[in-house]
């Protein structure tokens, strides 16, 4: 009786771990234009939140480092993620934009590119994420 009872439990907690499984992400983000302010990072769950402040899943920044900023995304589990990355080089915590809404900051995403009216897709930037990773994102 006392073995069948550790040996449920045993079995739990494998499946438990199993299905919430946790993994790191690696981001290296190329093309960083100097070592003012910070490169910042949000990732975004689902189309509907796709580059909206207020539904980001995970966020983040790092002290800019020309060239190259890496970061390390920890504990994200299993899904579907697309990730939007800028340069805040003044440190003011946004996105500077001109008057027609074009970012003068460099900006990237996790697979898709700025279009000439617009900011990709939450379809075109999307990937799976189901083990540890690493990711290099140049920024434009």
């Amino acid at each position: 009786m006392v073995f069948r009872k550790l040996f449920l439990l045993f079995v739990f907690v494998f499946v438990s771990n199993v299905i919430s499984a946790q993994h790191n992400l690696s981001l290296n983000i190329d093309g960083v234009a100097s070592e003012k302010g910070n490169i910042c990072f949000a990732i975004y769950t689902n189309e509907s939140s796709f580059l909206k402040f207020d539904k980001v899943y995970k966020s983040g920044s790092e002290k800019a480092v020309k060239g190259n900023t890496a970061f390390n995304i920890t504990d994200l589990p299993d899904g579907d993620y697309a990730i939007a990355i800028f340069h805040d080089a003044n440190g003011n915590k946004n996105l500077d934009t001109n008057i027609l809404g074009i970012p003068k900051e460099q900006i990237a995403f996790s697979k898709g590119k700025m279009k000439m009216f617009g900011p990709p897709k939450f379809d075109e930037c999307v990937f799976t994420f189901d083990s540890n990773m690493e990711m290099k994102i140049n920024l434009q």
